[in-house]
């Protein structure tokens, strides 16, 4: 009976250790690691930028440094190869009227650029309005933009002393929406292009764009000569296929940057 009972007693300890083996392999109890976030961090501050009259000397008032900013343009060559690449010469931030189409004597801007604001967040307040002078387009080749380009574009050479703001050579854009972009900082801008080039009448087509907010900084900080900027660049592409233009020099799709930088001098 002793034996039985011993044989008995060291059976029930095999199994017991051998299910409190089982239990420790499961790790039912460990706390597991919190699964990694791809998640985008997106932080936006509350800046609200506004043009107002651009009175030199105003703090509030933002204008725009036409000389430090630029709009740029390229498209592949012969939709094939390289990529061709320019600027405008002149442009500016202004909604052009149709009464406000015309020649303006004068090299400096011909209309106040004050057809903006921004707010960085709170988008559905965001708007601009922008135009270029199709006969400044600018590619460092001088025979190239006073020649093809202007048949290209369907408009006229440059007057000496004359900013061209007429209907056959100017190009505008309009905001019709401004959106947070989901995945990043930047914000996703629906735009209205109108422009005539070699049509008959100006064509308005709707496109999509991105837009980046550079901070507000400040320059010469500590300093009496201390001042503020900030920048917003645009970027989108378009066909140039739909307003007419038919040269096989270059590709369907034209892609556009607009580095607009401001300060409150």
């Amino acid at each position: 009976m002793k034996l039985f009972s011993n044989k008995t007693l060291l059976a029930l300890l095999l199994l017991l250790s051998g299910f409190g083996y089982i239990t420790s392999c499961t790790h039912e109890n460990d706390v597991l690691p919190a699964p990694a976030s791809n998640a985008v961090v997106i932080n936006r501050g509350n800046a609200v930028l506004l043009p107002g009259t651009m009175t030199k000397g105003d703090t509030t008032q933002w204008k725009l440094d036409k000389a430090h900013s630029s709009v740029l343009w390229q498209t592949n060559y012969v939709g094939l190869a390289g990529l061709l690449t320019g600027r405008f010469n002149q442009f500016g931030m202004h909604n052009v009227t149709d009464a406000e189409m015309q020649n303006y004597v004068g090299s400096g801007q011909p209309l106040m650029d004050t057809s903006w604001a921004f707010y960085e967040n709170d988008p559905s307040k965001t708007y601009f309005s922008g135009y270029v002078q199709m006969n400044q387009a600018n590619t460092g080749e001088p025979g190239r933009d006073g020649g093809c380009l202007l048949t290209s574009f369907g408009t006229t050479p440059i007057v000496a002393g004359t900013q061209n703001l007429t209907v056959t050579n100017i190009a505008r854009i309009k905001t019709t929406k401004v959106e947070f972009d989901p995945l990043s900082e930047d914000y996703i801008v629906t735009l209205n292009l109108t422009w005539q080039g070699p049509l008959a009448t100006p064509l308005t087509e709707s496109i999509v764009g991105k837009l980046k907010y550079i901070r507000r900084a400040t320059v010469n900080a500590g300093t009496a000569s201390a001042y503020d900027v900030f920048g917003l660049q645009l970027t989108f592409q378009f066909n140039c296929r739909d307003y007419g233009v038919t040269s096989t020099s270059i590709s369907d799709n034209v892609q556009i940057e607009c580095n607009m930088n401001f300060n409150n001098k």
